[in-house]
């Protein structure tokens, strides 16, 4: 029986490699459309919960979670000889960049390296790890042929990026349309069968390049308009012009405009990383993308530009930076979640505490928050607290948070998300 065939009737058993953010929703689907699924990873604690039944990824339901673990449907192992169950697997493992600002493909390569000795022929590998355009057929390609298959003969390979959007009520897994791109078109026919099991609309690419060069399309486009509204709101600053009000103003056009705003910075593992993955590339080319990078560095100095406007706000008040108590409201990266990835609040509360100001945050979702190697200390959000700072720093705008009790009790508020948008008070100070 072949792979497609097994895919059709709901016998093909799937393999995930990295049971993260993108990973284990990814599972989940898989295993909800009656498929077993078998979850590689280097972590032991994450393999343990998963086989406990335990959803550790806020997107993952923990009742729904449970009973597919409990049916038989979901596994986790460390022992990635487990591989050779599968009959698809998909790698979905990090992407970060080195210190120098370039791609560090480590993990997709060690996840390579760890299935190609179990692979067999008539299996498909797809990488969903956001990418350069060349990484699948240049990397990946390579190392799973050491196994002695070829790459669409006996062996099909693809490139379907991931779109996760954590915390999204609406666009989850299921319902996000799946963009797919093989190295021959017999591998994109094998991966669109795959995804189009669990995933409501496949969108097929002809190429893996392609496949890569969207997703990397889709984040750059925001990160350069992001900049645009962060260079934008510099100069209104400048001007005392209010641009969260000419945004809102702006939008109310009902064609040629897309609302974008400004911020402390960009968080994520996506939007503060992607262009740089394209930018390295195309130096390959000789070919230099000034426009991506101009807004790379617009959107990395925002942090630095927060904190010289707390210290502006300060000495209005006779008061140095140094030596001053700061709360920082919200250090998750984005609002109503627990992640921290490249969180603009982690270079904001650096900053801070090289500047010799005494921090404290306050975060609901997040209950522990270190900087360079130093514990922040945790505080309620009460009058007391709010009282003794001598400026709160609004980084995250949770939805959950009394913003009303902030702006009652403390001495300044410096709002990097418009998120007292409506409150008045002597107090407030917009970004």
């Amino acid at each position: 029986m072949g792979l497609l065939q097994r895919i059709e009737d709901g016998s093909a058993v799937f393999g995930v490699v990295g049971l993260g953010y993108v990973g284990l929703p990814l599972a989940v689907e898989m295993a909800a459309a009656g498929h077993r699924v078998v979850g590689l990873e280097v972590s032991e604690e994450k393999t343990g919960l998963v086989n406990a039944g335990t959803s550790y990824i806020p997107d993952v339901p923990a009742e729904e979670f449970a009973e597919l673990v409990s049916r038989g449907l979901i596994s986790a192992t460390t022992d990635f000889a487990r591989a050779a169950e599968c009959d698809a697997i998909a790698i979905c493992v990090p992407t970060p960049l080195d210190e120098m600002k370039e791609p560090d493909t480590s993990y997709m390569e060690a996840a390579a390296r760890s299935i190609t000795p179990h692979l067999r022929a008539d299996m498909l590998v797809t990488l969903e790890s956001t990418t350069y355009p060349g990484t699948t057929e240049e990397v990946i390609q390579p190392i799973l042929e050491e196994s002695g298959l070829v790459v669409g003969e006996t062996l099909y390979l693809a490139f379907s990026p991931e779109r996760v959007d954590p915390g999204n009520p609406v666009f989850q897994t299921k319902n996000t349309p799946k963009v797919v791109g093989g190295r021959t078109p017999a591998c994109t026919d094998h991966a669109v069968a795959l995804y189009s099991r669990f995933i409501d609309t496949i969108v097929p690419v002809s190429s893996t390049g392609a496949a890569e060069m969207t997703k990397l399309l889709e984040n750059i486009f925001r990160s350069v308009n992001i900049a645009l509204m962060n260079e934008l709101l510099r100069l209104s600053e400048r001007m005392e012009i209010n641009l969260w009000e000419v945004i809102d103003a702006a939008k109310t056009k009902p064609f040629g405009f897309m609302p974008f705003y400004p911020g402390p910075g960009l968080g994520g593992h996506c939007i503060p990383i992607d262009p740089f993955y394209l930018s390295w590339k195309a130096r390959q080319y000789d070919f230099h993308t000034e426009f991506i990078e101009l807004s790379g560095k617009i959107n990395e100095d925002m942090p630095y530009y927060v904190v010289r406007r707390l210290m502006d706000a300060l000495n209005e008040q006779r008061k140095p930076l140094a030596g001053s108590r700061v709360m920082v409201l919200g250090v998750a990266y984005k609002a109503d979640i627990d992640d921290m990835r490249e969180s603009p609040a982690i270079k904001v509360a650096e900053l801070l505490l090289a500047k010799g100001a005494e921090i404290v945050y306050h975060d609901p979702f997040v209950p522990s928050f270190t900087v360079s190697g130093t514990e922040v200390p945790f505080v309620g959000l009460t009058a007391e607290e709010l009282a003794s700072a001598d400026a709160v720093v609004l980084v995250t705008n949770h939805t959950g948070v009394d913003y009303p009790l902030v702006v009652e009790h403390a001495r300044l508020v410096l709002d990097t998300r418009n998120a007292l948008k409506g409150e008045r008070g002597e107090s407030i100070v917009r970004l």
